[in-house]
């Protein structure tokens, strides 16, 4: 990659680790599953007016939608406003990667190798460790909502896969379009109608979530993966957690202890390890031919792949 867009990268890996503090912040002033419906709304108007149609069938994008959208993110800030933390949360939905191999296994018909199994068991050995450190006092319940957030998240890895949107940001704004209004209609019947006080804090915490966030974000995801392969992308995502737990820490006081630093270094060991595939020695040959170059599928799985780092 150029070295300006490893700093696009970076810059990138920094906003969605900041994210997950700033909705932290935004939970102080909104009920979760309506803030997950305002994130959206925002998110898709205007914009869905000017970026066409989503390129892929509606029913795949509503599916999206339910996973990606709605299921991911309403468990997640349910969790959150349950007592996860936030930098902590960035570092355990991490294993979505790990679930999206097994589901990729199980419906897709991959292969299960011997390098994802271990950076499997590496990575839920972390979370493991991450149960133990909040300790039968801690939020176990809000925990283990988050890991199904990462369920929801990986379900939704399939759907894109299989779905190959042809631009990233325009199967956003069409994903965040098809979930506003269910989400809302469910917040209203769980949360009630919210009362809503204007504060200069959750609103810039809207805006960051909505626009910078989610539509400036994957704009800047798309712009990467039109020029780099996933396999040199996706990795840069595993910076995410560690701008996640480092800025909860320097803002809103979150404690880093040596069980969650040990933890991510387990979680993001597994999920790198499993993630990537072992360099291969070509073999030797007498043909004087130049090689082929890769296949279309090929290239195509690989810029699918990085769906699963998102």
């Amino acid at each position: 990659m150029r070295t300006r867009h490893i700093l696009l990268a970076v810059g990138l890996t920094l906003v969605w680790g900041l994210n997950f503090v700033v909705m932290e912040v935004g939970l102080r002033h909104f009920p979760p599953l309506f803030f997950v419906a305002a994130r959206f709304a925002l998110a898709a108007f205007p914009a869905l007016l000017f970026v066409g149609g989503p390129g892929v069938p509606w029913r795949k994008v509503l599916l999206a939608g339910a996973t990606l959208g709605a299921g991911q993110y309403a468990l997640l800030l349910t969790g959150m406003r349950a007592g996860m933390p936030a930098g902590l949360t960035s570092l355990v939905v991490q294993v979505q990667a790990v679930f999206t191999a097994v589901l990729a296994v199980t419906l897709l018909g991959e292969r299960f190798t011997r390098r994802r199994i271990v950076g499997m068991v590496v990575a839920f050995a972390g979370l493991a460790l991450i149960a133990t450190d909040l300790g039968p006092g801690g939020p176990v319940g809000a925990f283990l909502l988050v890991v199904g957030s990462a369920f929801f998240w990986s379900v939704g890895n399939i759907v894109v896969r299989k779905a190959s949107p042809p631009d990233s940001l325009r199967f956003m704004v069409w994903l965040s379009a098809v979930t506003a209004p269910p989400m809302l209609a469910f917040s209203l019947a769980v949360e009630g109608v919210p009362r809503l006080e204007f504060s200069v804090e959750g609103g810039l915490a809207l805006l960051y979530v909505a626009f910078i966030s989610t539509l400036a974000g994957f704009a800047v995801w798309g712009f990467l993966l039109k020029r780099y392969d996933a396999s040199v992308v996706s990795p840069t995502a595993l910076m995410v957690p560690v701008f996640g737990m480092s800025s909860a820490a320097l803002f809103i006081g979150e404690q880093i202890t040596p069980f969650r630093l040990a933890a991510g270094v387990l979680i993001i060991c597994g999920v790198l390890y499993a993630g990537t595939r072992p360099r291969r020695t070509p073999a030797p040959t007498t043909s004087t031919s130049p090689a082929p170059a890769s296949s279309e599928g090929e290239t195509g799985e690989n810029k699918v792949r990085a769906t699963e780092m998102m």
